[in-house]
């Protein structure tokens, strides 16, 4: 009897040793979903965000996700909200520059949706969390204090809103190749006749995406200066 429980014992453990170990993955919390949505987004855009794959990725059911979650909506919500953090620049020595910081505050918003592109599209169709809310607030607070009036505000706010959210749309969208581009200006220059202006400055090989924000940029806070 004793040899035959022995025998057992040993045949257990060359089971167990023979049975590969599942991976234990970490506690489903909020964070990792709100991660674990954004990483789905990346790679598969708005439409290919579901709640059986985003539970799939995370290694549990789909009902375990709705102790966290209300719905797949608020999953839009939380992970756009999270991608929108403000970034705080380095602290400066010299005296407060409001353009600069400003400029500091867009740069960072266009540059966040730029690595995650379905936020531009999802941004106007969704409910402002706190960090896009926290943007605006800091911005309004900045603009107030270089001396954008109240009943300008409204205008200056959306005008910058406008401004940040329809260059990297743009940018974002805007995949055609080099070769294409030549082909394109090719093109114009055959028609130069009829579009002489922007075929003399070759619009359609200028791809200083950033130079181009920034200068942009630069002409809506002339506008928006104060005026001495």
């Amino acid at each position: 009897m004793a040899g035959k429980r022995s025998g057992a014992r040993k045949k257990r453990s060359q089971q167990a040793e023979s049975t590969p170990q599942l991976r234990s993955e970490p506690p489903l919390s909020l964070e990792r979903i709100i991660a674990t949505a954004v990483d789905l987004l990346d790679t598969h855009g708005v439409d290919g965000l579901t709640m059986r794959r985003l539970a799939d990725r995370l290694g549990s059911g789909v009902m375990s996700l709705y102790w966290h979650v209300d719905n797949k909506e608020r999953v839009f919500d939380l992970a756009l909200d999270a991608v929108l953090a403000f970034r705080e620049p380095a602290p400066r020595g010299e005296a407060l520059d409001w353009r600069a910081d400003v400029v500091h505050m867009l740069e960072d918003w266009r540059a966040s949706m730029l690595r995650h592109p379905w936020s531009a599209s999802l941004l106007p169709r969704r409910t402002l969390g706190p960090n896009i809310l926290n943007r605006l607030e800091l911005l309004s607070r900045t603009l107030s204090k270089a001396g954008v009036i109240e009943a300008n505000m409204n205008v200056a706010i959306w005008s910058l809103w406008n401004y940040v959210m329809g260059a990297t749309i743009t940018r974002a969208s805007f995949d055609r190749s080099i070769d294409d581009l030549a082909a394109a200006q090719q093109a114009l220059t055959r028609l130069s006749a009829h579009y002489p202006t922007i075929e003399s400055t070759r619009l359609l090989l200028d791809s200083d995406w950033d130079g181009v924000f920034r200068k942009g940029l630069d002409f809506l806070l002339d506008g928006l200066a104060p005026k001495t």
